[in-house]
């Protein structure tokens, strides 16, 4: 272990840059640009410390060490860069570059109020995550979970509207409140236990598991399984376990870069990096396996099963539940809620397989899923579309964005050779290698991946295979949940005749208006003011492009965008919207496009680059610093070869790590 300070910069780079931003309000270019610095200031941090942890050493950073200051015996404010906190600090300062430039672009693209302070917050929610990355104990990662969500509390309510201020008072409740305090009980009692043997009291992260707790849950068995339960729960909240993930979805209110900002690189994936240190490196397999719950009725099982039946069947529930949502956002944060489980189920199993598979799909669902939203958003700008019933064609009119929303759905189902498949195949030969009543949750596994196809599918079809005038949604199900009403309707004066060319629907009785089937996500839009189109806009004649970013800059009579002016917009942004304010085509169809002229380039080449990053990673894993790591970790934590692992029987591998 060597002291270096680079863990610390690491963690401060964004905050100095949160200074730079709010300084240069007045200058969005500039500010902006402090924006990207800190990023690749960060990542170049980061990455500078890749090739000696790769190498076994450990970089770290110590308050008391530096300053000499302990809060109480045992508990320092310590960061380390370790290779389980490099693999996400580098994922996530990673793509901040990406989303640095696509936010600039969305943000200028609709010309939205507070951009300093949405820029500002954003860069402090990398410096938490980078923060939680490199935390030390559980007492510096509770530090720094707590603040990140404080600071992702104005990205959630941007909007400053009703509906944005109900969104960020329930992700406060459950990420701050909730999960904060489940997470801070569950440390106490780590604490406590690790006082009651000779060693002292410690909450320092360990590979493979802390042996003072191991020690003291001989004494207090019962005291150490709760304390696991309590810090799964609080780490659990962040990652969306059900019943804890409601906020995530309501969270989809706030504007796009935001959401894979929740997404794929920090919130979500803080909680499934939180499981991970406590399955990893605070309890450890060997801990987990040798500590049995005693069920009546069924006998002695693992603490890892309750923990896997949860994550099963969230990432099944969750499936299902995406498929029933016309709203293309609500049905991707579905989607992250089923994909985390994936990563909560690959390391409650224990097997060293599914352990790196559960961890390669961290940055395989990162970068699969920052597309998804990368494009998502970069639909709602040029065309104020939000609904999948409304994309008919739309292909067509932005080719290069729905090809990278093809690419990302086929990695979120886990086809080949896009990373998602990579990660998924390891988890299943772990589960498969476990045997017995593990094969229930490769099941789980399988019936979720064909459920991805079954709620992606749809988006895919509907964009490049359907025309504007003869809508067919194809829905699985059947509506409402499936899709809309007048999917099935008659589409002709002749009333014999179906959309689908079968028998006409009946419909009579049933309010058939536009998103009738779907009320809930109706009433939810996303980006709701100012990003999406008020009530006004909608009933008013069309305007130029300018005209409308000149009505939107303003709300409740006062100018709400930092004081920069409108040339900003006109040079980072080619105005060339449809001149329509509501979702769908616009009269006549859509107007076919280039991929060069589809969108502005802010937001154009972080799609295809992070598009093309998850399919490098499925195409070359073995070539993948991430696989490698994760392999490296798995090594760390069994305490032996990756290759001998891999020979082993899963029994007498949690026998000899229990010894």
């Amino acid at each position: 272990m060597v002291a270096d300070i680079r863990p610390l910069a690491a963690v401060l780079v964004s905050a100095v840059a949160i200074v730079l931003i709010i300084a240069s309000h007045r200058r969005p270019n500039l500010r902006e640009g402090w924006s990207v610095l800190a990023a690749l200031t960060k990542f170049g941090l980061v990455a500078s410390m890749l090739p000696a942890v790769m190498d076994g050493t450990v970089f770290r950073w110590s308050l008391k060490e530096s300053t000499g200051i302990q809060f109480l015996e045992g508990i320092d404010f310590a960061l380390r860069a370790d290779p389980l906190g490099i693999f996400f600090a580098l994922l996530a300062s990673f793509l901040w570059i990406f989303t640095s430039f696509y936010a600039a672009g969305y943000m200028r693209g609709l010309s939205e109020h507070n951009q300093t302070r949405f820029f500002a917050s954003f860069a402090a929610s990398l410096s938490a995550a980078v923060g939680i990355a490199f935390a030390a104990n559980l007492v510096t990662i509770f530090v720094f979970y707590e603040l990140l969500s404080l600071v992702t509390y104005p990205l959630v309510a941007h909007n400053e509207d009703e509906e944005a201020r109900i969104a960020g008072r329930k992700y406060l409740t459950y990420t701050f409140f909730g999960g904060g305090v489940f997470l801070l009980a569950g440390t106490v009692m780590i604490y406590w236990l690790t006082s009651l043997v000779s060693e002292g009291p410690t909450l320092a992260f360990e590979a493979g598991g802390m042996d003072t707790l191991a020690a003291a849950a001989q004494v207090e068995p019962v005291y150490a399984q709760a304390a696991f339960f309590l810090l799964i729960a609080g780490f659990g909240v962040k990652a969306a376990l059900m019943p804890l993930h409601s906020w995530l979805a309501d969270a989809m209110v706030a504007p796009t870069p935001v959401s894979g900002l929740l997404h794929a690189v920090a919130v979500v994936k803080s909680g499934a990096f939180g499981v991970a240190r406590v399955i990893l490196e605070v309890y450890g397999p060997g801990l987990i396996y040798d500590l049995p719950l005693d069920v009546p009725g069924i006998g002695e099982i693992g603490l890892n099963i309750p923990v896997a039946i949860v994550a099963a069947f969230t990432l099944t529930a969750a499936s299902i539940i995406a498929m029933r949502k016309d709203h293309l956002k609500r049905r991707l944060a579905y989607s992250t809620t089923a994909q985390l489980s994936y990563i909560v189920l690959g390391l409650s199993l224990l097997h060293p397989y599914a352990i790196v598979g559960a961890l390669f799909h961290i940055p395989a669902h990162a970068f699969a899923k920052l597309t998804l939203f990368f494009c998502a958003g970069a639909i709602h700008v040029e065309t104020h579309t939000d609904y999948i019933s409304e994309m008919a064609g739309i292909g067509k009119r932005m080719p290069l964005t729905m090809s990278a929303f093809t690419i990302g759905a086929a990695g979120m189902a886990g086809l080949p050779p896009i990373a998602g498949f990579v990660s998924k195949f390891y988890m299943l030969i772990g589960a498969g290698d476990v045997g017995g009543s593990y094969w229930l949750f490769a099941g789980a596994l399988l019936l979720s991946a064909v459920l991805n196809i079954a709620y992606f599918w749809p988006v895919v079809y509907t964009a490049f295979f359907e025309s504007e005038d003869r809508h067919d949604a194809k829905p699985l199900l059947e509506f409402p949940e499936g899709g809309l009403i007048q999917s099935y309707a008659t589409t002709s004066d002749d009333e014999s005749v179906a959309a689908d060319g079968g028998e006409p629907a009946d419909t009579s009785g049933i309010e058939n208006e536009p998103h009738a089937a779907d009320t809930d996500d109706y009433e939810y839009a996303v980006d709701k003011y100012p990003s999406d189109h008020t009530t006004a806009e909608t009933d008013a004649p069309s305007q130029p492009t300018d005209a409308r970013a000149t009505e939107t800059s303003t709300r409740d009579g006062h100018d709400d965008h930092d004081d920069h002016d409108e040339s900003v917009a006109a040079v980072d942004h080619h105005g060339d919207h449809d001149d329509h304010l509501t979702g769908g085509p616009p009269a006549g169809g859509w107007p076919r496009r280039s991929p060069r002229t589809e969108s502005t380039w802010l937001m154009l080449a972080p799609i295809a680059v992070i598009a093309t990053g998850a399919v490098v990673l499925g195409i070359g894993p073995d070539y993948a610093v991430f696989l490698e790591l994760a392999t490296q970790i798995a090594e760390g934590v069994f305490g032996m070869p990756f290759e001998q692992l891999g020979d082993m029987p899963f029994g007498e591998l949690m026998t000899e790590v229990t010894n």
